[in-house]
């Protein structure tokens, strides 16, 4: 029988094996920035799906800044 899907074989032992040569490879300090990287290709593929561009995002952005500051 194929199975349909990759992940239904993927144990908790397998995962926990790659976490662990994940952190051997990039090392404890490097894994927060890769995540932090990973949350804004997120962000960003998100605000293109829903339509928004840079001169909103920019204009959003400043009209924040102005109101930090006051």
């Amino acid at each position: 029988m194929i199975q349909l899907l990759f992940l239904g074989g993927i144990g908790f032992q397998e995962i926990l094996i790659l976490a662990l040569v994940v952190l051997l490879l990039f090392g404890g300090k490097k894994i927060p920035e890769l995540m932090k990287g990973l949350g804004k290709g997120v962000r960003s593929f998100k605000d293109g799906m829903n339509g928004k561009d840079d001169e909103q995002k920019a204009d959003s952005h400043d009209s924040l800044n102005e109101k930090s500051e006051n």
